[in-house]
């Protein structure tokens, strides 16, 4: 099992310092904008949401009928669990990307949204999301566009070192990343996905803008632009529709596998807090507390 760097949002108050007390309201009505245009209206059984976080677009995907949310930070998961309630609708896994604790071609759908930028080997992490998905699932996807018309015009007039141009990533903090559409599609064909859409989000992202018109308005404008996505992709936000390819299984018998050793020969521990799942070949333990299944620090028997 390859250890990748990863972003960590345990303890974090992300979801209230970003979100709610960070003017974001224009941001997020874009999201849920360009989500309700792309995503499935019915219809589909079980959805995996890859850094899920607080739970904060997950209600926003009506058309599955159970989603499972996964992300690293247990926290974040706490809080998805607490805004969302303990229905059986929804399943809290804290694991990482590069390893989903689920057996190949169980799910039909998956959105990763604000999750790529922090991954340093995206297409480890797509294809891992590819493993799980049946043949020709939806994906939908958000990446941050370093190709965006504000970099451009910076770079133009100097403001900044890196070339929005070109393919390779840029780092502009410990783990922060921007690509390149082409490198993303180019990532998104090589991993077993068909791109089908590609719409472009958050165009009017600057302060004196969203300060001076109202949101609602602004997250219109913006999402009339996003229909030339399949045009020419100048904001800062994209999000693309695709579909995995017709290779690969439908698994209607497994559902967890072992990131360590990838067996699915689990055993059920009812322990004295909200139990565990054994893995019988690795003997490693996975706890479940307060709804969470914790992927993320198994302990060895």
């Amino acid at each position: 099992m390859i250890k990748r760097p990863i972003c960590d949002y345990e303890n974090s108050d992300y979801q209230k310092t970003f979100w709610e007390d960070g003017s974001r309201e224009y941001e997020d009505l874009c999201e849920a904008r360009v989500i309700r245009r792309l995503m499935p209206a019915a219809g589909g059984r079980l959805l995996l949401e890859l850094g899920a976080g607080a739970g904060r677009n997950t209600a926003r995907y009506a058309g599955y009928e159970r989603i499972v949310l996964l992300d690293y930070s247990r926290t974040q998961l706490q809080q998805a669990r607490e805004r969302l309630g303990a229905s059986n609708r929804f399943l809290f896994i804290a694991a990482d990307i590069y390893s989903i604790p689920f057996v190949d071609g169980l799910f039909d759908g998956a959105t990763m949204i604000r999750t790529l930028h922090h991954l340093s080997d995206p297409p480890a992490g797509l294809r891992e999301i590819r493993r799980v998905l049946q043949p020709e699932s939806f994906f939908l996807l958000e990446y941050a566009n370093k190709r965006n018309l504000k970099a451009i015009l910076r770079y133009l007039l100097r403001r900044q070192s890196w070339n929005p141009f070109s393919r390779e990533a840029v780092e502009y903090l410990p783990l922060n990343f921007d690509f390149h559409p082409a490198t993303v599609r180019t990532w998104l064909s090589g991993c077993g996905f068909r791109i089908l859409v590609q719409a472009t989000v958050s165009h009017f992202r600057i302060a004196v803008i969203k300060r001076t018109i109202p949101a609602r308005v602004l997250s219109f404008l913006d999402y009339l632009l996003g229909f030339t996505g399949n045009i020419w992709q100048l904001s800062p936000s994209v999000f693309i529709k695709a579909t995995s390819d017709s290779s690969g299984i439908k698994d209607n018998q497994g559902f967890f596998q072992c990131p360590y050793c990838r067996s699915r020969d689990f055993q059920e521990n009812p322990l004295p807090s909200e139990g565990a799942l054994d893995c019988l070949q690795c003997k490693r333990r996975y706890l479940i507390r307060n709804g969470v299944y914790d992927f993320k620090e198994p302990l060895l028997l």
